[in-house]
């Protein structure tokens, strides 16, 4: 069977891409756990949205001072433009949001925002409720603990993916192919991401020569409980900080005045290394203050971080939740046009944040993630619509390979990898300590290991290759001179 459409990941923008595809077409979707181990269904805070036409070019401002202004502004304006539709179809389809007492949308502030523009569901659970609302409307086969393992891609032309499937490697080939697996959390030692998270799809894109583009570009979120035992961290939204919430130290000093005019509403990655710069000056530990909240507040506004910290042990809000910042989200990606073409393939496309569209240049303004997912995946199933390509099977000769994913050493190494990404290809770099990084990764990239440490090994690579290319700091990429002892 050829399938119309393939689509890899089951986030915002794959389940949202579906939604547009009409109901006679063969679709499949596939996913390397269950649909909801992905970062959308994690997604604590909102997705913005121009409130209507004439906040549209205060939403891009915004969007472009996040970003440094390196991101493309074209694109910027073709997401903004589109928001406020995209929200309102949503809407219309069943989704809701939460709203004011008088019925009216009850948009948040969050940081680096000139206005409440982020709207939310269930207080906290933005991303878990979008993400069951879009799995109730998808009408498509979806497979699930299924691992990509290679594209099928000659001439220019993609004719699928390779799968891990049932402990069988299986093709899967269809007209049009769409990326939309999410980035590369996982191989950070400290990370927000769902732990399947891992770059694979970047990974074999470095192999097969398709372009990716400002992989250095990490972001590195400011508040997240660290203190856990599992992968992912538990990320402490935004929209606390938006709504009062304070970043303190052991002796409640609110510090950040002195690094940025906007303190705590100051762009992600400013937060971010000013705690990491006051941790290493003092040596203290850092807190969220909540006390400004009242408990009823809070146990409405944000539900589920409640229930998650009680059991944890805390009484929140009165208790200061210890915090370090974590990576979260990958600005760079597969490189693809404003319809999310990717530029190496006929009819391969990538969306979410496997792409690199160019919206969100050198830091990502808070909860347009959601939204950037949500816009660019109905542009992306239009122009497919509208191209009509269709694969020639026949034309595809490549043999199939057999892949070992595992190999006894790889967990260890893969810890050291994770280890070293975050010591040196973090919050604060220097050009020397990047080098050095390259050798070793090249070197571990080169013993016997299995599939899946290869994949991210080339993901890692191709991002250290970059940071170091990138001598100037710019954003969420910070270079600094190393300290002589």
């Amino acid at each position: 069977m050829i399938y119309d459409y393939l689509i890899v990941g089951c986030g915002v923008a794959g389940l949202n891409a579906a939604r547009y595809i009409p109901a006679d077409k063969k679709v499949l979707l596939v996913c390397k756990k269950s649909p909801w181990q992905c970062n959308t269904f994690f997604a604590q805070g909102g997705i913005a949205t121009a409130i209507d036409e004439s906040d549209i070019n205060s939403h891009i401002d915004d969007t472009l001072q996040a970003g440094v202004f390196q991101n493309d502004i074209d694109i910027v304006r073709t997401m903004s433009s589109h928001s406020r539709q995209t929200i309102d179809e949503l809407i219309d389809d069943g989704m809701e949001f939460d709203k004011n007492p008088d019925g009216s949308l009850a948009y948040t502030k969050e940081a680096a925002h000139s206005k409440s523009r982020v709207l939310h569901a269930n207080g906290d659970a933005t991303g878990r409720q979008l993400h069951l609302f879009l799995l109730k409307q998808c009408r498509h086969e979806i497979i699930d603990n299924s691992i990509v393992v290679d594209i099928l891609s000659q001439d220019g032309i993609c004719y699928g993916v390779e799968l891990l499937c049932d402990n069988h490697i299986k093709r899967v080939f269809a007209h049009n192919t769409i990326l939309a697996s999410g980035g590369v959390g996982s191989i950070y030692q400290y990370h927000t991401n769902s732990t399947t998270i891992s770059g694979d799809i970047q990974g074999i894109c470095v192999e097969k020569g398709i372009t990716l583009a400002d992989m250095h570009l990490m972001q590195f979120h400011p508040t997240v409980y660290v203190e856990q035992t599992t992968a992912q961290k538990q990320l402490l939204t935004e929209a606390l900080r938006g709504e009062g919430a304070k970043i303190v130290d052991e002796d409640g000093y609110a510090f950040l005045r002195d690094y940025h005019s906007s303190a705590e509403l100051a762009p992600r990655d400013i937060v971010s290394r000013a705690i990491f710069d006051y941790i290493k000056k003092t040596e203290s530990k850092i807190y969220l203050d909540l006390s400004n909240f009242t408990k009823k507040q809070f146990k409405r506004r944000f539900p589920n971080i409640y229930h998650n910290f009680v059991d944890m042990g805390y009484d929140l809000p009165s208790d200061k939740v210890p915090i370090s910042p974590a990576f979260h989200y990958s600005m760079g990606g597969i490189k693809v046009d404003k319809y999310g073409l990717v530029s190496d393939c006929k009819n391969l496309f990538a969306i979410g944040e496997v792409a690199r569209t160019g919206v969100h240049g050198a830091n990502r303004l808070a909860s347009n993630s959601l939204l950037e997912g949500l816009v660019f995946s109905k542009l992306v199933v239009l122009q497919s619509m509208k191209n009509q390509f269709h694969i020639d099977i026949e034309k595809f000769t490549n043999p199939q390979k057999d892949y070992i994913l595992q190999k006894p050493q790889d967990k260890k190494l893969k810890e050291k990898l994770r280890a070293t990404m975050w010591k040196h290809v973090g919050i604060i770099r220097n050009t020397e300590d990047l080098k050095e990084t390259l050798d070793k990764l090249q070197q571990i990239s080169n013993l016997d290991i299995g599939r899946l440490l290869y994949l991210r090994l080339l993901v890692a690579i191709s991002i250290v290759q970059e940071a170091v290319a990138n001598t100037s700091s710019i954003g969420a990429h910070f270079i600094q001179k190393k300290e002589k002892r």
